[in-house]
């Protein structure tokens, strides 16, 4: 089953599989072959952890290889819809404290609340999905049970 992405997600995920591929990786490789000529590999810490660091990589890669080959792009400009859907910046009333929130809905890769930005697997992604401008969504958190008024969805580049 493809993996929902805006075209942003994306793009930093090949830009990150490059850096990989053509930085990390013969840098690690280069660091393997200096540590190697410091002679018994049995208690050379720079060896063990110049391996750690190129399993790290290599899994790295073969993650981002296998994320980009479900990834199904999905374009967010110009797009329009009357209920939240991925992509959607939907803004919301807390309703206990009116207090005003943003999210944008994006895949797993790009989640960041740093920028509003969350999962359309999260709690509140899964609430959000499918309601409109007026309707309630309730949102069972660790702490209390959360309703929100959805009060705009749109969409726009971040």
């Amino acid at each position: 089953m493809p993996t929902p992405i805006t075209k942003k997600g994306y793009e930093a995920l090949r830009a990150e599989l490059d850096r990989l591929r053509k930085v990390e990786r013969p840098k690690v490789i280069e660091a393997i072959a200096e540590a190697r000529a410091h002679g018994d590999l049995s208690e050379n810490a720079e060896y063990d952890a110049a391996k750690d660091r190129q399993g790290f990589i290599e899994a790295r890669i073969s993650e981002i290889e296998t994320k980009l080959a479900d990834a199904r792009v999905i374009e967010i400009s110009g797009r329009v819809s009357e209920t939240v859907v991925f992509g959607a910046t939907v803004q919301v009333i807390e309703q206990e404290s009116q207090s005003k929130r943003q999210y944008t809905l994006v895949g797993q890769d790009e989640a960041d609340m740093k920028f509003n930005r969350i999962s359309v697997q999260s709690p509140v992604g899964r609430a959000l999905i499918g309601k409109r401008v007026g309707d309630f969504v309730e949102v069972k958190t660790p702490v209390k049970m959360v309703e929100y008024e959805v009060v705009e969805i749109k969409f726009e580049e971040f």
